[in-house]
């Protein structure tokens, strides 16, 4: 799956080298290509935004040069998303659909924004990852990567993703590992049984008891 990240601060995207997909990335399983809106412009001092009409405080990013970092990249299968706290809010079922693309473009904006008529002209889709406004989309762009590699075929474990949080509208059960007792509290005894049936209908009660206490919002989804 190739992902295209326009954005001012590539820099910011070299944690993206580490862990799951750092190894994922190794095995070209997924491939995050930076591209620096700034190499399109046409200033000498490499400008890209410019005070909004209309008055108002901050800068706008010029259309023109995303539209040109858009054109570099642009493929017809693409599907392009502009990181926005006016986007519709990221969820695991967004996810999952996502994870069907085969090349998505992330639009990072910064500043006060970036100019209306070229998001108009190659935006297929607003997403945002909370109702709270962060300094750019660089953030949300990484979220929404991390997020959906996941489910690229080979980058995790076949059959990781399937009993966790939000998989099936429910928070994950507890996880327990060794030591069997830590500070005078010891591992559940069904999960010591070896009884693999007890074992889910123990983790499944334990999901539903966590949805209630931490997000009743989603367990009135379900009952």
């Amino acid at each position: 799956m190739r992902f295209d990240v326009l954005t001012l601060f590539p820099e910011m995207f070299t944690c993206m080298q580490q862990s799951m997909l750092g190894k994922a990335q190794e095995k070209k399983l997924i491939d995050i290509h930076l591209v620096n809106i700034r190499d399109f412009s046409h200033d000498k001092h490499k400008k890209v935004d410019d005070t909004p009409y209309g008055g108002g405080a901050g800068m706008v990013i010029r259309p023109d040069v995303v539209y040109e970092a858009y054109q570099s990249i642009k493929t017809e299968e693409a599907k392009v998303i502009y990181l926005s706290p006016q986007g519709t809010p990221l969820s695991q079922t967004k996810v999952e659909k996502l994870a069907k693309n085969q090349h998505l473009i992330l639009l990072c904006g910064h500043y006060e924004g970036i100019d209306e008529r070229v998001l108009t002209k190659i935006v297929d889709e607003e997403i945002s990852i909370g109702d709270y406004v962060l300094t750019g989309g660089e953030l949300p762009a990484m979220v929404l990567i991390d997020s959906i590699s996941r489910y690229v075929p080979g980058v995790l474990k076949e059959d990781s993703t399937k009993e966790e949080s939000f998989s099936e509208g429910l928070l994950e059960y507890p996880q327990y590992t060794r030591p069997e007792i830590f500070e005078g509290e010891s591992v559940p005894e069904v999960l010591l049984s070896g009884h693999h049936q007890k074992i889910n209908e123990w983790r499944k009660k334990q999901s539903l008891i966590r949805t209630k206490q931490k997000r009743p919002d989603l367990f009135k989804k379900i009952t």
